[in-house]
């Protein structure tokens, strides 16, 4: 939303003056001279107030075609995990089979109220929720081992079975000793330079790969969950590690392949597509037209268009470098003027 209350503009001038820190991802900065958008840390040097325009998000000011400034990184920063909360994270994936407790934070001087606020207003969920996830999530994949249900819930830091049990079964949807066959999605959270998305990935693969602002996100989860029969929980593996850091390679210009596994689910028609799309090669641009002749299906422009909407893994599956017959740019589910930047990042990243 564009900020038009004076008192406010000034006030998140002034921030900008001041590079202050407690004003990071409170508004973003477009400067009319440069076209570029900034956060209140930025260091280069300062326009005139005249010049500049405040947004509450980084994706107001890229839908008003301004672009990400290449010296504070708005998209990134503003969105990165604070220093306090990437150290509780880090505690967390290094005890998988121990609870975090407050006092423990604090021990090592994080502040579990500044925890909590940033995985409510990240997540949506507590941060001793996200807890309970990676401990169960870890306590699912002992158990398709062939580990005992007893012994994992002990070494999972459950002081007896029931309240394993019921935390389980609340999470994963099955009981301990019927989850053997169960399904899981795992979810979690990367930073890029067009703003923080989701990943997600079953044993097999990537099945997801979206930004976190996407308004049909909530659609997605849904139809994964009935597509591949799975729960939804919050958990890396290694195909998300891998496709963390191609995604990191790609937006640093130096990866234009990706060779993370992919487990799709969707209709042979659209499986087609999908494939069709990661034919189109980086750099260059198709139109739903040519897309729909290389599929052998000429009159099935629409069909196609709406497979290519139907696509959960962006950028790896580059729906992006579909673009209209006529040249113009055309829907896309993290935005246009996502949609052109990574088009001109490949060019540029091309040459």
């Amino acid at each position: 939303m564009l900020i038009t209350d004076k008192e406010k503009i000034n006030t998140f001038y002034q921030a900008l003056l001041d590079r202050a820190q407690s004003f990071v991802g409170i508004f973003f900065v477009g400067v009319k001279t440069t076209d570029i958008f900034c956060i209140a840390t930025c260091r280069a040097r300062k326009p005139k107030l005249e010049n500049v325009v405040f947004y509450t998000s980084f994706k107001d000011a890229l839908d008003n075609g301004y672009r990400p400034c290449k010296i504070c990184k708005p998209t990134e920063n503003a969105n990165e995990a604070p220093e306090q909360v990437e150290k509780a994270i880090a505690l967390v994936k290094g005890n998988l089979k121990e609870k975090i407790t407050d006092f423990q934070l604090k021990q090592l001087d994080i502040s579990p109220e500044v925890v909590r606020r940033w995985f409510k207003k990240n997540y949506g969920m507590t941060f001793q929720a996200f807890q309970r996830m990676y401990r169960i999530n870890n306590a699912f994949q002992e158990l398709k081992k062939g580990k005992r249900v007893t012994n994992t819930a002990y070494d999972a830091g459950y002081e007896s079975l029931s309240g394993f049990g019921y935390t389980f079964k609340k999470i994963i949807g099955k009981s301990p000793e019927k989850s053997a066959q169960k399904n899981l999605v795992l979810i979690s959270r990367l930073t890029t330079a067009l703003g923080p998305m989701f990943v997600g990935a079953t044993d097999q693969g990537i099945c997801l790969l979206e930004f976190v602002d996407r308004r049909m996100l909530e659609t997605e989860f849904k139809a994964l969950q009935r597509l591949l029969k799975a729960e939804i929980i919050l958990g890396e593996n290694k195909h998300i590690l891998q496709a963390k850091q191609e995604v990191k390679e790609y937006f640093d210009g130096k990866r234009k392949q990706f060779e993370v596994k992919i487990d799709a689910p969707g209709t042979v028609f659209q499986k087609s597509v999908w494939e069709s799309l990661q034919e189109i090669k980086y750099g260059t641009t198709t139109s739903y037209q040519q897309q729909a002749i290389k599929l052998e299906k000429p009159k099935a422009i629409r069909a196609v268009a709406s497979a290519n909407g139907f696509n959960r893994i962006s950028i790896i599956v580059p729906c992006h470098r579909v673009i209209g017959k006529n040249g113009k740019m055309t829907g896309y589910g993290g935005g246009i003027e996502r949609k052109k930047w990574l088009i001109n990042h490949e060019l540029n990243n091309s040459i």
